[in-house]
Formats: structure tokens, C-alpha cells, sequence
């Protein structure tokens, strides 16, 4: 499972919640699209891996560029998930004068596996795959913060994509996705690296479909409530 019209979420758009459970998203298309690119099919992906992962754990930009591979780590509650149960995230949005923020975040039950598939299968094949950085680029040891942009505006156009959509828009989506799911809005805060609450109900761009549910759910527990036996008139 959003613009820079940050002020007013319902101007944000998100991406199709329907790929938020599964690894198959529309990465997988956009690994298709730029396979035509002559530069061969590792940068393409590497970059599907990459979008899958900054959705998959909420990511800003430069946390997702800075992600290493000893950045992953099992989950001792989760051993299911292998080595890639939890993620350190080293370089989260800091405050002026002070250093990056650090967080640790849990995982959906599809991520551990592209991340799996990219570490072990692909990324072995990439030019610069002696240095530590998860996302070596075609000429470095690291992918810039501008290529990210770059190729995700390429991608989004290709397939014909809503043309507000950028890089935050993952992130959105993730934040999106888990309130829609029923997630506590304070884990959601803690797991997205938010000081404050209203920052996180301004990424919150929820869709009709689930104010109308939630609308439901309040007037049927107030009808239930006035209508139980025994209750005062």
C-alpha cells in the first residue's frame, strides 16, 4: 500500500492499495517497462527492489539511498522472517544541529523476501557490489539522491501513472495502508519516524471507501448501545 499539497491530504494522491499485502506490485510493471532500457535489466532491478522497499517500510528518500546491508537483522519474535526480520534505519530525518535519527522497524510478510531475492540472487551481479550500500548504482559504489527521483518520474510516466505522484508518495501510501488496516496511530507515528501525530494525519490520505466504513461502524455501536435492555431511558 500521495503530493507536495501536503496541507491537504485529500489533494494527495496514493497508489492502488490493492498491491500492499503482496510482492507483486506495480514494480514488477515497472521492472518490465524500463527492461527495455539498454542499460540491461540489474539497474531495473535493483530499482523495482528499491520502490518495494521504501513502501514496505515507510521510507523517506535518503533513508532508503543509505540503507546498508547489515542493516537487517533478525527479529527474535518473528523468527519466521530469517535474517531480515527488523531494519535499522541509520539516517533518519534530523533536527537541525543534531545528528540522523535511528529507528528500528518491523516488517510486512512479503519484504523479507525481496530483500532476500535482491541480496543473494542480483545484487552479486552489479558492478560496484564490493561496498556495503543495499543500492550500488551503474557508475558508484552508492545510487544518488536525485537518480532516485529520476528514475521513479520515468517509471510513473511510462506507465501512465497519475503525474503528482513522486518518491513520498510510497511513504504515504505506507501510512495510509496501516491505518486503513486497523494499526495503532502511534505505532504508525513510531514506525515512520514522526515526532508529532499530526504530522503522520497529514500523510494519512484515506479513501472514501474507508470513511464511509468507519461512519458505519460509529452509528452502529451508538444504535446498538441505545437499542441494549436495561438501558435508562
Amino acid at each position: 500500500m500521495p503530493t507536495k499539497a501536503r496541507a491537504n491530504p485529500s489533494n494527495a494522491p496514493s497508489l492502488d492499495p490493492s498491491w500492499r499485502r503482496s510482492s507483486t506490485t506495480p514494480t514488477s510493471r515497472w521492472c518490465a517497462s524500463g527492461a527495455r532500457d539498454a542499460r540491461g535489466w540489474l539497474p531495473t532491478f535493483r530499482d523495482a527492489t528499491l520502490f518495494k522497499t521504501a513502501y514496505g517500510y515507510g521510507l523517506r528518500r535518503n533513508e532508503t539511498r543509505m540503507l546498508n546491508e547489515v542493516d537487517f537483522g533478525p527479529n527474535p519474535h518473528g523468527r519466521e522472517f530469517g535474517d531480515c526480520g527488523t531494519l535499522m534505519v541509520r539516517h533518519g530525518k534530523a533536527k537541525k544541529g543534531s545528528p540522523p535519527k535511528r529507528r528500528r522497524l518491523t516488517v510486512w510478510q512479503w519484504t523479507p523476501v525481496v530483500i532476500e531475492e535482491w541480496v543473494t540472487e542480483v545484487r552479486p551481479g552489479m558492478r560496484h557490489a564490493h561496498g556495503p550500500a543495499l543500492w550500488p548504482s551503474e557508475r558508484g559504489l552508492r545510487v544518488g539522491l536525485q537518480r532516485l527521483d529520476s528514475r521513479f518520474a520515468a517509471y510513473r510516466d511510462a506507465l501512465g501513472l497519475d503525474p503528482a505522484l513522486e518518491f513520498h508518495s510510497l511513504r504515504r501510501s505506507y501510512i495510509t495502508h496501516l491505518i486503513e488496516d486497523g494499526y495503532d496511530p502511534l505505532f504508525v507515528q513510531q514506525q515512520v519516524g514522526h515526532e508529532y501525530a499530526s504530522t503522520t494525519a497529514i500523510c494519512t490520505c484515506v479513501s472514501s471507501d474507508f470513511r464511509t466504513r468507519t461512519l458505519r461502524r460509529a452509528l452502529d455501536a451508538t444504535v446498538e448501545a441505545a437499542m441494549r435492555p436495561g438501558r435508562a431511558s
